[in-house]
Formats: C-alpha cells, structure tokens, sequence
C-alpha cells in the first residue's frame, strides 16, 4: 500500500544498518589501545562506541538509526591522529579536535556509502559526530550527553590521577554545562569509586553556582 515501506525495503536496511555497524566495529578493532570492561581487555574505541550506542538509546529510546551510527562511529580509528602529532596548549588541542572530528565524518562516510546510504543520510550522520547545530538539534545534544556519560564512566579516575584533584575538578566543571539536566542525573547515578564521586559532586556544586 502507499505510504508503507514493503518487507523488503525494511530488511534492506537493517540489512544496511547491520553492515555498517559491522564495519564500523571491524575498524576500530585495529586499535592498539586497551581498556578494561568488566575485567576483559578490549580495544579501547570499540568498547567506547559499544557504551556511546547503548547511551543513546537510553537517553533516547526512539533514536533514529543515523544518531546510533554517529555514536558508533563517534571516534572511529581516533588512535591514527595521536594527540602528539599537534603542538601542545590549547590552540594545538581544538586543531587536533577539529582535524579528529573531520576523518571521523569522512572515514563514517566511506562506509556508509559502501553498504547503501544516500548523501543526505551521510551528511547528517557527518553533522552529528561534528556536534553542529548542538545548541538547536536534540539529537547533537543527546550526542553530546552520551560522550560526556562514556567520558566519566571510563576516563574519571584516569583523569585524576593525571591531573591531580583541583585540575579534574575544574574539568568537570567545564564538562557538566555542556549535559542535559537528564544526562547529569545519569552522571551522578554512575558506579564511580568513592574519591571520584566526591570530585564529581564538588564539581557540580562549582557548575550550579552559589
């Protein structure tokens, strides 16, 4: 009937969605990082774009398939562009910033056209992952909370111990303006260890204000 896509329109993509994810996770398999998750060594992007999908869908369970795969391709193969290859300060950081978030879209790009994407599909996947329109699109926002969540959830203590507690302090601080009120009630329901909590909620209290 019009105006009813057919079965086999409807297995065609998932049939594509299934490809691209696939593809997507086959890629950042390659990265010679690691993290741990629930006690097994994984490769640290892949894990990443695992916890960044089933975000999304958490926070909003009605995403669409293009916002699911700018989360799982949020940092795909980030590892190729190390931090080191751009001057250190924080010019050489938004460049480094800037120049991830370009391959990001591209690499996503190639890999959405291969297995049936149209450019105007592509585009919005490519307008997620580079955060644009975040201040007017809910999906970059919901983008942006699912990063923010994955970000405490697997770099919190690392940070500390980097930075020491006044400067993880200051980053958080600067993070938690960026998430939705939902996302921060996320955020402070996190299995955090105790000392990163502590810094957390301090850091709260410093974004909130008097």
């Amino acid at each position: 009937m019009f105006g009813h896509p057919t079965r086999s329109r409807i297995a065609t993509e998932l049939d594509r969605f299934a490809a691209a994810v696939d593809a997507i996770d086959a890629a950042n398999a390659d990265d010679p990082n690691t993290i741990i998750v629930d006690g097994r060594a994984r490769a640290k992007e892949q894990a990443h774009a695992e916890m960044m999908t089933a975000w999304v869908k958490r926070l909003d369970p009605v995403a669409d398939e293009l916002q699911l795969l700018a989360a799982r391709a949020h940092h795909l193969r980030r590892w190729s562009i190390p931090r080191d290859s751009y001057p250190e300060g924080r010019a050489g950081y938004l460049r480094w910033r800037a120049a991830l978030k370009r391959q990001h879209s591209n690499d996503v790009g190639g890999i959405l056209n291969a297995v049936g994407y149209d450019d105007d599909e592509i585009d919005r996947v490519g307008r997620i992952i580079r955060k644009e329109g975040l201040v007017t699109d809910p999906a970059v926002q919901t983008h942006e909370d699912a990063l923010c969540l994955v970000f405490l959830q697997t770099q919190l203590g690392d940070l500390c111990e980097r930075l020491g507690d006044a400067k993880a302090i200051d980053v958080l601080a600067k993070t938690l303006p960026k998430m939705s009120r939902g996302a921060k009630e996320h955020a402070l329901g996190l299995d955090l260890d105790g000392h990163s909590r502590s810094l957390l909620l301090e850091a709260v209290g410093l974004a909130e204000g008097p």
